[in-house]
C-alpha cells in the first residue's frame, strides 16, 4: 500500500497484518481523489482538497487522511476507536513527517468528541455491514465536525445502501471491486 500522488507520492505506508483493518485499495483511493480533484466537486477549476480540513473517521491506516495531506489538505484528524489502528496511522503520518499537520482521537465515531474546527472534508470507512454509517454521520454533524457544504465520502459494501440523512445530499456513487463510495455533501 502507496500514496497514490502529490508530495509523498510513492511513499509506502505502514499495512496492518490479519483482518482488523480493511484498508482502501490503492485503485480505490485513487479513483476517490480524482472524483473529488476533477469532478464536479472541483468548483471553478479547484480542488476541495487544496486547503482541506480533514476528518479520517474509522482511520485504520490513516491511508485517506494522509493522501489528503499529500495532495495539499491543511490538517487531518484521525479517528478510531481501535488503539492498534489509531497507532498504526499516527506511524504512517510520522514515516510520511505529516505529525505536525495531524492530529489523532481515540474515541467511539457514534459518540465523537466535540470538534475544535469543522472539517471541509470527511472519510467513513466503517465495518462493512454494521450499519454505523448513518448514526456516525448524524453524530458527527452534531459534534460540529461538518463544515457548511462539506463533502462527506462513505466507504461500505457494495450491496449496502447509505440514505443522505438528514442534513445531507446525495452528490455521487461509484462502485470498486466490493466497495462502494458514496458521496454526500452537508446541506
Amino acid at each position: 500500500m502507496r500514496i497514490v500522488a502529490g508530495r509523498h507520492r510513492g511513499r509506502p505506508l505502514e499495512s496492518p497484518i490479519g483482518g482488523s483493518v480493511r484498508p482502501t485499495s490503492d485503485r480505490a483511493r485513487e479513483s476517490l481523489f480524482n472524483i473529488l480533484e476533477h469532478g464536479k466537486f472541483a468548483l471553478g477549476g479547484l480542488s476541495p482538497v487544496r486547503g482541506a480540513r480533514v476528518l479520517d473517521c474509522f482511520c485504520g491506516t490513516g491511508a485517506l487522511g494522509l493522501e489528503a495531506l499529500s495532495r495539499g489538505a491543511a490538517a487531518a484528524t484521525f479517528l478510531d476507536v481501535d488503539s492498534t489502528a489509531l497507532s498504526l496511522a499516527r506511524a504512517n503520518a510520522r514515516r510520511l513527517g505529516e505529525t505536525d499537520s495531524a492530529q489523532f482521537i481515540a474515541a467511539n465515531a457514534t459518540r465523537p468528541p466535540r470538534a475544535d474546527k469543522p472539517c471541509t472534508l470527511v472519510f467513513l470507512d466503517p465495518p462493512y455491514g454494521e450499519g454505523l454509517a448513518g448514526p456516525t454521520l448524524l453524530a458527527l454533524a452534531d459534534s460540529g465536525w461538518f463544515a457548511p457544504e462539506a463533502i462527506a465520502i462513505i466507504e461500505t459494501a457494495h450491496q449496502e445502501t447509505v440514505p443522505a440523512p438528514e442534513g445531507f445530499m446525495a452528490a455521487d456513487q461509484r462502485r470498486y471491486g466490493k466497495a462502494k463510495l458514496t458521496f454526500l455533501r452537508r446541506a
